[in-house]
Parts: C-alpha cells; sequence; structure tokens
C-alpha cells in the first residue's frame, strides 16, 4: 500500500487532533519509501527497533514511543544521528502514537489490558496533559489481587509488582500503563477503586498506595504498553491484509 494512505488511516483512526497537549509529535516522524510491503510494531523508537526492521526488510515502524518529543531535536549527532541514519538510509518510515495509542477505546494500551480482565461498566479515568487515558470499572467477580497479576503476567509474559495483600480480593479497578506515578493513586482512591493496575511502581507510591487502602499490580513500563502496538497490527493485518510483524523488545521495566 502507500505510505500516505497509510498515514492518514491511522491519523484518522488515532484522532490525533484531539491531542495537542501531547509532548509526543505524533504521527509520521520520518518519512521513508513511498510504499509500504511490511509494517513492524513495537513499543521503543531505538536503535533495536531499526535494525531489526532492516533485517526483517520492513518498510515502516510503528511505535508507541518515537524518537521527536517537544521542541525536537537540537542536533543530529550521537545515537540521534546513527538512528536516523539507519532509517534514512533504508528508506524506512516511523509512525509514533503517544497519548492517543493510550487513550484509544478499542485498541489502546489501556482498553486492552481492562478487556483482559473483563473489566465492565468503563468510565474515563486518569488525566494526563488534558486527555483522560486510562479506563476505571468492576470487575466480573471479586477476585484476589494475586489471580488478577497472574492473569495479566501469563497474557504479557511478564513479572509483577504486588502493593497489598495478595490473597486481597478486589472489585473495582483503575487502570493506566506505562507511568501512571502517584496521582493515578489518588485518583483511584477518589473514585472508591480498590485496585490499580498500572506498568511503573515509583517509590513515592508506596506509602500512598499503604495509606489509601488502593492495592497496585505494576506489570512494568515496557510490558504494559505492549498492549496497544500489538493490537494496532492485528487491526492493521485485517484491514489492509499486509504484512506485519512485532518487535518484542523488552527493557524489563
Amino acid at each position: 500500500m502507500q505510505r500516505n494512505e497509510l498515514v492518514k488511516y491511522l491519523d484518522q483512526l488515532l484522532d490525533l487532533p484531539a491531542f495537542t497537549g501531547d509532548v509526543s509529535n505524533n504521527g509520521l516522524q520520518i518519512e521513508g519509501r513511498s510504499e509500504v510491503k511490511k509494517i513492524m510494531f513495537g513499543v521503543d523508537g531505538c536503535q533495536q527497533i531499526f535494525d531489526l526492521a532492516v533485517r526483517e526488510n520492513a518498510d515502516f515502524i510503528f511505535v508507541h514511543h518515537g524518537l521527536s518529543w517537544g521542541g525536537g531535536l537540537k542536533r543530529w549527532v550521537g545515537t540521534d544521528a546513527k538512528r536516523f541514519s539507519t532509517l534514512f538510509c533504508n528508506g524506512i518510515s516511523l509512525y509514533a502514537a503517544h497519548l492517543p495509542l493510550d487513550a484509544h477505546p478499542e485498541l489502546g494500551n489501556n482498553a486492552v489490558l481492562s478487556s483482559m480482565i473483563g473489566l465492565e461498566q468503563r468510565e474515563k479515568f486518569f488525566c494526563y496533559d488534558g486527555v483522560d487515558i486510562g479506563f476505571s470499572g468492576i470487575l466480573p467477580q471479586e477476585m484476589s489481587l494475586e489471580s488478577i497479576a497472574g492473569k495479566l503476567a501469563s497474557a504479557l509474559d511478564c513479572n509483577y509488582l504486588l502493593r497489598g495483600s495478595a490473597d486481597r480480593l478486589c472489585r473495582k479497578a483503575a487502570v493506566v500503563s506505562g507511568g501512571g506515578g502517584i496521582d493515578s493513586i489518588f485518583e483511584a482512591a477518589a473514585k472508591g477503586c480498590d485496585l490499580l493496575i498500572t506498568g511503573e511502581m515509583e517509590h513515592i507510591m508506596h506509602h500512598a498506595a499503604l495509606e489509601t487502602g488502593v492495592s497496585v499490580i505494576a506489570l512494568g513500563h515496557y510490558a504494559s504498553e505492549t498492549t496497544g502496538p500489538r493490537a494496532m497490527m492485528e487491526h492493521i493485518r485485517e484491514k489492509f491484509d499486509i504484512e506485519v510483524c512485532f518487535a518484542d523488545l523488552p527493557t524489563g521495566l
């Protein structure tokens, strides 16, 4: 398919104009060849995924964390020079979707995580840069903290960190992938949630979790944000009948 056709579809699907407050410069960040035959999906725009795209003959890379943030790069040297050289010299396009991929109601990181635990009666949760990116809701039945964590860890092939008694029964949960931070705990408590599912568990969140009574499942920033790219990959495969692949490059964080 044509690169411009793909970019136009992605821009509309992810509703990029609704995320003007996002520090990420969402959308096409590097323009490669005009024809796309294979698309690689992943979490981070980094040298590893760029080298892998070259080996796998991918023409287009879709990631959650791109290379262009805020005011953009000031100097094209060092690791940045190598990254851009790899893409430009091989005609590979780079497309990034940060908050738009967190917030998408069906294909987003948080929507997919919510579906994994069967979250019902969903409401918007956690406003970030002016946009609600997560979800809160009711679990189909009371489940122990450990059983919920185990179910997610098995699906994502990751380890997890708990704050709260492993046998505590939970019913109302909030979900925000990546790094919701201490604010996500306070908002979960304000919504009456007994559980927060997130990516990172920062030191500052420990006492806040204990004192608010909100248990936490931290799946790792990377693992919690593989869900959106994988969902996008399957959607694009079915929509356009084009070759796709996923670059699984876990950071362990």
